[in-house]
């Protein structure tokens, strides 16, 4: 019987942990290349000698040719809206940098500015100078959407939309055309007085105006249900309205047939209004 006993001899498989052996894996060298990968994501920031390069490097004559048809005039390097996109990625917001974009004048850096800048941080007279120096609907359009982003819009609107200079006048009706989707506080009632002055005075206005003043009756239209109603009835005395858009294939949406199908695409997404789809996205200026 002693031999039967044999079998607890068997106790070196104990010995297992030889087993262990895996743990000998922590190569400890993993844990810094980690480290390291995550130390190389923070981009540096781009200079304005830098951005000026890039955006020089990415101009082409046909896009020159092209913004030089819709009004924009020299110096200007012709960079795509899509090199613009891909560099408002790698830059993101920075105010300084926007400052001094526009400070060279050139078109294409101006584009750029009104992507990167804070709209918070551009004070009443910053607005001011870049909405009269925009100088082509692209860029006053992209200072009106600015404007309607921070904290200056509702005095902006009434200001340039009184004034006597064409170029600001152009800026206010963008300007009042975006508060429709940015700002919550302002009734409908302000909207209704600049629909009945629209009616009244669109196919007599300047031509630069005529279809800054016809958007933004679509855009009021889009606003809410009781704007659409109004709107619709103000687009529909209105009639088509005539502007020349010069040598481009740009053409002058139908307000009433426009606001119909805007509000038909946002609610068939399920969002109440074409206002309220217009602010789950991005801003308009980064995406186009």
């Amino acid at each position: 019987m002693p031999a039967a006993k044999k079998p607890a001899a068997k106790k070196p498989a104990a010995k297992k942990p030889a087993a262990k052996k895996p743990a000998a894996k922590k190569p400890a060298a993993k844990k810094p290349a980690a480290s390291t990968a995550k130390a190389k994501v923070p981009s540096a920031r781009m200079t304005l000698r830098e951005t000026m390069r890039e955006l020089e490097k990415a101009g082409t004559a046909q896009a020159r040719k092209t913004y030089a048809r819709h009004g924009a005039a020299e110096p200007m390097f012709g960079v795509s809206f899509a090199t613009l996109k891909t560099l408002l990625k790698r830059i993101g917001v920075d105010h300084e940098l926007a400052l001094g974009l526009w400070g060279t004048r050139n078109f294409d850096a101006r584009n750029l500015a009104t992507k990167v800048a804070d709209p918070a941080l551009l004070t009443s007279a910053e607005l001011d100078l870049w909405a009269v120096e925009g100088g082509t609907q692209m860029c006053c359009g992209y200072v009106a959407m600015l404007a309607a982003e921070g904290p200056h819009a509702a005095g902006k609107a009434k200001q340039w939309l009184a004034a006597s200079d064409g170029q600001l006048r152009s800026a206010g009706w963008g300007l009042l055309g975006q508060m429709t989707i940015h700002d919550l506080t302002t009734p409908d009632a302000f909207f209704v007085e600049r629909l009945e002055y629209i009616a009244k005075n669109i196919h007599t206005a300047p031509n630069s105006e005529r279809y800054a003043m016809n958007m933004a009756v679509i855009l009021i239209g889009c606003r809410n249900a009781a704007l659409r109603k109004a709107a619709t009835a103000a687009a529909k005395r209105i009639g088509l309205v005539d502007v020349d858009h010069g040598d481009t294939s740009c053409k002058t949406p139908a307000a009433a047939q426009y606001i119909e199908k805007s509000w038909a695409h946002s609610t068939s997404k399920g969002f109440e209004s074409p206002a309220a789809h217009e602010r789950s996205r991005e801003p308009q200026r980064f995406r186009c």
